[in-house]
């Protein structure tokens, strides 16, 4: 660029300052926190309801303090990790030597961090710092109610455009001037509202008798939108941006292809109700909500087809993100679980922050087992301090915000040899005796065990320390290596077997405790289980689905032994291919029917499981090591070819292709050989 030549950003800079309406009294109130004068507040907290305004007012806000030639932090409350660490990770450029102006959009996400800014962070920054925080909800009385705050702190309710400023917005907008009344009419002083409807107008120009005076019914402007987009990958890419905590060219990119996806990010981002963030795209979360679920209705199974691909990518950003980024990756993974028929366990899940995660400290063992005694028992009590001394590095802490104080612990154990604790606590006893039964541990595997959740506030239920508990299970899920098994034990079955099934665990023991309680405890064999198989299993289904038909009552199909094995071959090689199944034989066979009896899953899942067993079972067998390498590389890791699988292995193509093709036969032998003991019991 040549010297003194203008930049783009100073054009977009223009362009906002021309499109922005309003909020003279705040901006005023932003440039006194800017000038630092002596009666001037530092510290700007704006609250107001969703789509009022506040993104727009605090994007104002950092395009005036840049040309004022202040440094701008700013901190998106819906992208981090709702913890001190967390926060101060993404604020770190505002505590250094010189002051900075911190903006912190979306407060509302991570609300639980009030008490911690306040008293923690906040009064740390250099003098002459200029802080805006922007939420849905008002100011905790606490503020208020420090008079060290006073005159530091000023409150800016963030309240509809006045008439005056709404028609201005909808001039600037394009809106004729003989239609501004009426979407006025319509949507009020809703910033958002007024933006929707006027996209509305422009496309169709309405009569004043189909429009309602009240900016609730954005949800009617709102699918009225979706109803008008044409059905091709624009409305792919709406419904993907719709589905996801944050969306970016890369996910989109596994979605709609690699030809769509620069122009759709784009497209995206022009839409009235599209924010663009330091991670990635999002959407207004009301019109997020209303557009899933209309187009949940519309195309059930263009629905999970998206949901599953959306998943597998982030399942794979899950597995390979940095260590520093893996519990983002899995937050945003998670995120889809709020669809369907689980929704409920996540849906609750609104307020972060209050609560965070660290390893449980040495201090903290005698807290821990107090806590136990008071929450489970002395007996519970006696078992915690026991595996205190034999693993105390299997121990998370969840500590107040605001205090530090220990308000929960989990004791989420890594275990590796056989029977390990089995004499002391009749849990783990339990579950090594179905490891046992079952599928014991190879050299070198592991299972993993939530012995304990421990939360005396909310014991057992659904809260936001649980869900903290759940990400760090779901991630050892998905990042460590050599795991066999994993356990979760609960102590209310009746609430938690719903998800427990879900995510593909099922009963395994059930052992009586003191005072009448028992202990449920699920497992999962992640052997014959792989991540992608797991995910799919995990579909949130139709809007309105009724149960799915059994795959009993589907009439078995008598194949002959070549017939049968072509068949497996071709599942093989279509086994994590979303519709890859559909249609092939082995569905009607004896062998996924007789599954089916003893299984709510459906044919395709259970013929995956089928799949995954018989090439996880060459892993035992003396000499088949390669044979497996080259199956599970080929077919379950996602390879785009078999060079590619060959490359991965280390392996000369020639000697790969003699490995695959071995394997290959003795799972079609395996499979084979118990579809005949089938048909020869009738």
């Amino acid at each position: 660029m040549r010297p003194g030549s203008p930049r783009l950003s100073t054009r977009l800079s223009a362009a906002r300052e021309q499109a922005f309406i309003g909020r003279s009294h705040e901006l005023a109130r932003f440039r006194a926190a800017l000038a630092a004068g002596p009666d001037a507040p530092s510290v700007l907290y704006v609250h107001g309801p969703g789509g009022v305004g506040k993104s727009a007012l605090l994007r104002r806000c950092a395009d005036e303090a840049s040309a004022a030639g202040r440094r701008v932090v700013r901190v998106d409350g819906r992208r981090i990790d709702p913890s001190p660490t967390g926060f101060a990770l993404e604020a770190d450029a505002a505590t250094g030597a010189e002051p900075a102006v911190l903006l912190v959009d979306a407060f509302e996400h991570c609300q639980g961090l009030e008490d911690w800014l306040r008293e923690t962070f906040l009064p740390e920054l250099p003098a002459g710092s200029t802080v805006v925080l922007a939420s849905r909800l008002a100011p905790a009385p606490h503020w208020a109610h420090d008079v060290a705050w006073q005159g530091i702190l000023e409150v800016l309710p963030l309240a509809a455009l006045g008439r005056d400023d709404a028609r201005t917005l909808l001039e600037r907008r394009g809106v004729p001037e003989h239609l501004r009344d009426a979407v006025f009419a319509f949507a009020g002083g809703h910033p958002l509202a007024l933006g929707l409807a006027a996209s509305v107008a422009l496309a169709e120009p309405p009569t004043a008798g189909d429009w309602s005076p009240t900016p609730d019914v954005v949800t009617a402007l709102l699918t009225s939108l979706v109803g008008e987009l044409p059905a091709g990958p624009e409305r792919l890419a709406l419904e993907t941006a719709a589905h996801t905590l944050v969306t970016t060219e890369g996910l989109l990119r596994s979605v709609v292809g690699e030809e769509h996806a620069a122009r759709m990010f784009s497209w995206l981002r022009g839409l009235p109700y599209a924010e663009l963030g330091r991670h990635g795209l999002f959407l207004h979360e009301t019109a997020a909500e209303v557009i899933d679920r209309d187009l949940r209705w519309r195309d059930a199974q263009g629905y999970e087809r998206m949901h599953r691909l959306v998943g597998h990518h982030l399942l794979q950003r899950a597995r390979s993100a940095p260590e520093e980024e893996a519990m983002a990756a899995i937050r945003a993974l998670t995120h889809l679980k709020r669809y369907g028929p689980m929704g409920p366990y996540f849906t609750g899940i609104t307020r972060e922050g209050d609560v965070y995660e660290a390893p449980l400290r040495p201090e903290d063992h005698d807290t821990a087992v107090r806590m136990t005694a008071g929450t489970e028992g002395e007996r519970s009590a006696r078992l915690v301090a026991h595996w205190l001394r034999l693993h105390p590095e299997g121990f998370w802490a969840y500590r107040s915000a605001r205090t530090g104080e220990l308000v929960a612990f989990m004791t989420w154990l890594r275990l590796t040899v056989p029977g390990e604790g089995a004499e002391e606590d009749p849990v783990a006893a339990a579950a090594w005796r179905h490891v046992a039964a079952t599928a014991p541990l190879r050299p070198g595997q592991h299972l993993l065990m939530s012995r304990f959740m421990v939360y005396p506030a909310d014991y057992g239920g659904i809260s936001t320390v649980g869900h903290l508990m759940q990400l760090r299970i779901c991630r050892d899920w998905i990042r460590s290596r050599d795991l066999a098994w994993s356990f979760i034990v609960s102590p209310d079955a009746a609430l938690w077997d719903g998800l427990m099934h879900h995510l593909g665990h099922r009963r395994v023991a059930e052992t009586d405790w003191d005072n009448g309680r028992v202990f449920t405890t699920y497992g999962c064999d992640w052997r014959v289980t792989p991540l992608e198989i797991w995910f799919d299993r995990t579909q949130p289904g139709a809007l309105h689905a009724g149960p799915p038909a059994g795959a009993a009552d589907v009439p078995v199909v008598a194949l002959d032994g070549a017939e049968f094995r072509a068949a497996v071959r071709d599942a093989l090689r279509s086994v994590l291919d979303p519709g890859g199944l559909e249609g092939n034989p082995l569905l009607r066979s004896r062998l996924v029917g007789d599954r089916a009896r003893h299984s709510e899953a459906g044919p395709a899942d259970l013929l995956r499981s089928l799949l995954a067993e018989s090439v996880e079972g060459l892993r035992s067998e003396p000499g088949q090591d390669k044979a497996y390498q080259a199956l599970y590389t080929t077919y379950f890791q996602r390879v785009r070819t078999q060079q590619s699988a060959a490359q991965r292995l280390g392996l000369p193509f020639s000697t790969y292709r003699r490995h695959l093709a071995r394997g290959t036969a003795l799972v079609c032998d395996a499979l084979w050989e118990r579809e005949r003991g089938l048909d020869a019991l009738g």
